[in-house]
């Protein structure tokens, strides 16, 4: 099945060079670009893309605002794309925020052509893109700087209550996903198979009811199953 694929951002060398570089692959179909959010969202909604990669810092609407828009549609809209943001730093509060939106993952704009590549494939399979290292310490930086966001002492009821749905299992399998360890690194430290893990994060994600792997690791790290550091 071919991925569908928009790209939005303000530079138009960029988005020609993304374009051309994903257009060669067999598998991979550029469908529209844009050169801000608002008209990114425009075009998302005319074409109805598998993937959106999503600058985040534009004219006009930024790249938190429109994925916002795009992953949580007023009524009546029901395409919701993957969306995957582009940024020029490793960790970004707008990236943060994209993250708790519901973006499947962050890649920097300077990232090797085969990376571009496989995170177009790895987003639209429906997995979260985040790289182990940046995974903990994006999250944990900004887990840290928000009141109340981790530590027990800050859990609500509500988030209490999410929690204790999950069997002692899914939640060992929560917390490995929170400290960016791979599907394959958690079933040889739980000695699993991979089928196994993946059928158990299905099912923590069902429970909580999160779009994604990076929305579990937010979670994670706000309900203070993971205190950031530790």
């Amino acid at each position: 099945m071919t991925i569908r694929v928009i790209i939005v951002d303000d530079q138009a060398m960029v988005r020609a060079g993304f374009a051309a570089l994903l257009s060669a692959q067999s598998d991979i179909d550029v469908v529209g670009e844009a050169p801000d959010g608002r008209q990114g969202i425009e075009v998302s909604r005319n074409v109805h893309p598998d993937v959106v990669l999503m600058d985040v810092r534009m004219p006009e609407m930024d790249g938190l605002a429109a994925a916002r828009e795009l992953l949580n549609p007023t009524v009546g809209v029901v395409h919701r794309p993957k969306v995957l943001m582009l940024t020029t730093f490793d960790v970004d509060d707008y990236v943060y925020e994209a993250l708790r939106a519901g973006a499947s993952g962050f890649l920097l704009k300077d990232a090797p052509p085969a990376d571009l590549i496989s995170a177009v494939r790895v987003v639209a399979a429906g997995e979260a893109l985040l790289a182990p290292s940046v995974t903990r310490r994006l999250i944990a930086d900004f887990a840290r700087q928000r009141p109340g966001g981790s530590g027990a002492g800050g859990r609500s009821d509500a988030v209490a209550l999410r929690l204790n749905g999950l069997t002692p299992r899914e939640t060992e399998v929560l917390e490995l996903i929170a400290r960016g360890l791979s599907n394959q690194e958690i079933a040889g430290r739980l000695v699993l198979a991979e089928q196994t893990v993946k059928t158990h994060i299905g099912r923590v994600l069902a429970k909580l009811d999160l779009r994604d792997r990076a929305q579990a690791v937010i979670f994670a790290y706000e309900s203070g199953l993971v205190t950031p550091g530790a």
